[in-house]
């Protein structure tokens, strides 16, 4: 029986539906009933399903071409939101093959796109800046007419005559202008038929104002010589007229304070993405026949040579033609040792140039990059939500009614009671104010955006919160051996040709010609050491090329049909082929045999080195209660030899890619959570059965297009910390979710019965919404644990021994 991937993994046979994805910037948001009436809006259109983000304030649409964009945009104002799409990101030339100097000029021009449209424009960026500005303004002039209101109400040895007409005055322009932005979107989603925190906070300051503006005028509050003490919990019932100015201006000053605070604190668990972003250069150093120009990166090309001196950022990926460095790719990979560049090594845009002169060859360019790549995985990572998450949002979507109709109803039944009526609005006004939707809409978004952002600056790139709750769930991992516990830079240990057929050279020739077409390491090894053999003579063209995985390579060369495999049975061998391959075994070398037109010719000997810190990753997993099985292509001796090493007891030698999806099959049928960790073609489709696929960044796309965590880092202990930090998101998820339902559990009810005053519920409000983004920021400062300390092996020899790969 086939086993069927898992959900969400694409199926190796089967395309997933052709669907479009769109990303829109949604304004005008404030808590979670907001993001559910955008999804639930958005989702009401055939085809269409919308996953909407409170923290970013972005929404991810997928939806059928039959559905534009205008009608994304449409639907969401309908909802009484703003929406656009985000700042395109630089277009290429659509005349690849212009001449460069007409690219060249075409930056001059004042219209022509900068590389920072990819991130944000400087108009929008203004705007930002604008809104902050305006912000910063409400809430500096509502504090100054406040403060007063504040000190006459609580002190009654400070109210001079007729001072509740002072405060009245200094109230009614912080109740009306102050809580504008409250009022203004209270009043739009009452027209779109929704009420949303907005709704609760224009409620109460409106019901506070108003009530006071009764009692100066009608009520026998405003004789002159008036006093009223003040009391952190209501008085009402003492038959004396009451005011509620201090709420009508405490609410707005506290909810205003809290959100730009909260707003701050936001900016912050994304400061790690922004990073991301800050890392791409904005001008490149680029050779025309004129001489040295610098150019905008969006005017880059494929196929073109840029330079980068000591200091500066490689601007995009690419190959180094001439020149040699150390490049520092802290920043991007979390890689903290300096990477040696020289002629043909493979550079990454973004990494700081740490020595000399560089000339690079571009070879990806624009969303190509890799940097482009990590940053779609982070955005992609905080998009997404959580189950629980999801539990929230749905009692979020009738959270605002509800607190409604418990407020109306407290009202009612208070002067039901016999209360008086400043007593019945006092709880009523108490109980709007008090509820919190936003902590509960902020819960997850915030920790994902806090989290994700830390992984990527430790090398770990988690495709989305589903991903990382599968991460902290998982018990079994099944590890690779080539690039995976391997460093993957194999080379050519000895070469061995039969008795009486081609000689060495020939045969390394044909072999690495068919090479030439494979991926694998092992493959790369043969072929770099032919060009070593016979330098300036490049290798002919390979026809009729086909790999089979976990088996070898075949096509024809020089017109003869060459095979490069595993060995096999050796007994049929000539000589001195069957000792060759038993002398690369017992040195713990890869054997492969080269076949030509049917007659096997020689023997290679391909070596590999385990990774400095293969045993102290393994350590680490059995330390989180991880049970580490080692699945290789190896032979058995090999295999042992390696896992004897890793202090690995399970081993699963000769595995072809079909045995691994059948052994991954094997232990979760057994009730086991399985994560794979691979990094090539043989990988891919075990790392897309197991409930968790893990790639190393340095692996193929294959394998990384099938996985849901890609290590950028070169250290294998990131598994490790992506499991610890998997464990600590989700904790503090958790921990969020129970504090807004709690919150709101304890202090309504408390409210209800009057035990709260308008405005304590306003800065408790506030302050709910802080500590749920407050506690998310923590992740920023996350460190891994047990990383770096020294591990002692248990077997010494030949601790850094050559392995067989194929």
């Amino acid at each position: 029986m086939t086993p069927e991937p898992r959900p969400g993994t694409p199926s190796p046979d089967l395309a997933p539906a052709p669907a479009r994805s769109t990303t829109l910037t949604v304004g005008g948001m404030t808590c979670a009933a907001c993001v559910g009436r955008v999804e639930k809006k958005l989702g009401r259109l055939d085809g269409v399903a919308a996953t909407v983000n409170l923290a970013t304030g972005r929404a991810t649409v997928s939806h059928p071409a039959t559905v534009s964009v205008t009608d994304l945009i449409t639907t969401v104002e309908a909802a009484g939101f703003t929406a656009q799409l985000p700042e395109p990101a630089p277009e290429a030339d659509p005349d690849p093959e212009a001449d460069p100097e007409d690219r060249l000029s075409s930056t001059d021009r004042p219209d022509a796109p900068s590389s920072q449209d990819s991130q944000g424009s400087p108009a929008s960026q203004d705007a930002q800046d604008d809104g902050a500005r305006a912000e910063r303004h409400r809430l500096l002039v509502t504090a100054l007419l406040s403060l007063p209101v504040l000190v006459l109400s609580m002190v009654p040895g400070w109210q001079f005559r007729d001072w509740q007409w002072l405060c009245f005055v200094l109230a009614a322009p912080v109740a009306v202008w102050g809580a504008a932005p409250f009022h203004a979107r209270a009043l739009r989603g009452l027209r779109h038929g929704a009420a949303t925190m907005d709704t609760l906070v224009s409620l109460g300051v409106a019901a506070s104002f108003l009530w006071s503006a009764y009692a100066l005028f009608f009520g026998g509050a405003g004789v002159p010589g008036m006093t009223m003490p003040f009391s952190l919990l209501p008085t009402a019932g003492d038959g004396a007229a009451h005011l509620y100015l201090e709420a009508a201006v405490g609410v707005p000053l506290f909810v205003l304070a809290g959100r730009r605070m909260e707003a701050r604190a936001r900016r912050g668990t994304g400061a790690a993405l922004r990073a991301l972003a800050e890392l791409a250069a904005k001008d490149v150093a680029v050779r025309t026949p004129e001489g040295e120009r610098r150019i905008p990166v969006s005017r880059l090309h494929v196929g073109d040579h840029f330079l980068v001196r000591p200091g500066e950022r490689v601007a995009t990926d690419g190959t180094v033609v001439e020149g040699s460095s150390a490049l520092d790719l802290s920043l991007i990979s979390g890689e903290s040792r300096p990477v040696e560049a020289g002629p043909g090594t493979a550079v990454v845009g973004g990494a700081v140039n740490s020595g000399g002169l560089l000339e690079v060859r571009a070879d990806a360019v624009g969303a190509d990059t890799q940097l482009a790549r990590i940053t779609r995985l982070v955005e992609d990572a905080q998009t997404g939500k959580t189950k629980v998450q999801r539990l929230a949002d749905a009692v979020a979507a009738v959270f605002v009614p509800a607190v409604m109709t418990v407020s109306v109803s407290v009202l009612g039944f208070w002067l039901g009671a016999g209360a008086e009526p400043q007593a019945a609005i006092t709880a009523a006004v108490a109980v709007l104010v008090v509820a919190c939707p936003c902590a509960l809409g902020l819960a997850t978004p915030t920790a994902l955006l806090a989290a994700t952002g830390r992984g990527a600056q430790l090398g770990i790139l988690v495709r989305g919160p589903e991903a990382l709750e599968r991460l902290r769930r998982i018990d079994t991992v099944v590890l690779d051996k080539t690039g995976t516990l391997t460093t993957g830079r194999m080379s050519v240990a000895a070469l061995t040709p039969r008795t009486g057929g081609l000689d060495a050279t020939a045969a390394l020739r044909l072999a690495a010609t068919v090479e030439q077409g494979s991926e694998h390491p092992l493959a790369r090894a043969v072929t770099a050491h032919a060009e070593e053999r016979q330098p300036g003579q490049p290798l002919p063209p390979v026809a009729d090329f086909s790999a089979t995985p976990g088996h070898g390579v075949r096509g024809t060369a020089d017109g003869r049909r060459v095979e490069v495999t595993r060995p096999g049975d050796v007994t049929g061998l000539p000589a001195p082929l069957p000792d060759a391959v038993h002398t690369a075994e017992a040195a713990g070398h890869t054997a492969v045999l080269v076949t030509v037109d049917g007659t096997p010719e020689a023997v290679l000997a391909v070596g590999d080195a385990l990774r400095p810190d293969s045993y102290r990753a393994v350590d680490r997993l059995r330390r989180l209660g991880l049970r580490p099985v080692l699945a290789t292509g190896d032979r058995a001796a090999t295999a042992r030899a390696v896992a004897g090493h890793l202090a690995i007891t399970e081993i699963h030698a000769e595995a072809r890619p079909e045995d691994k999806a059948a052994l991954v099959t094997t232990l979760k049928e057994q009730g086991g959570r399985v994560a794979v960790v691979g990094d090539g073609v043989n990988d891919a489709a075990a790392l897309a059965l197991a409930d968790l696929g893990i790639a190393m960044g340095s692996g193929t796309d294959a394998a990384i297009g099938a996985a849901d965590v890609t290590l950028v880092r070169e250290d294998l202990q990131a598994i490790a910390d992506a499991v610890h930090l998997a464990r600590r998101t989700l904790g503090t998820i958790r921990g969020n979710l129970v504090w807004a339902f709690g919150y709101n559990l304890v202090t309504v009810p408390l409210a209800a019965v009057g035990l709260l005053s308008p405005m304590v519920a306003a800065a408790a409000m506030s302050a709910s919404s802080l500590l749920v983004v407050g506690n998310s920021l923590r992740l920023r400062a996350w460190r891994p644990r047990g990383a770096g300390t020294s591990a002692r092996r248990p077997h010494s020899p030949r601790a850094q021994a050559r392995w067989e790969t194929r």
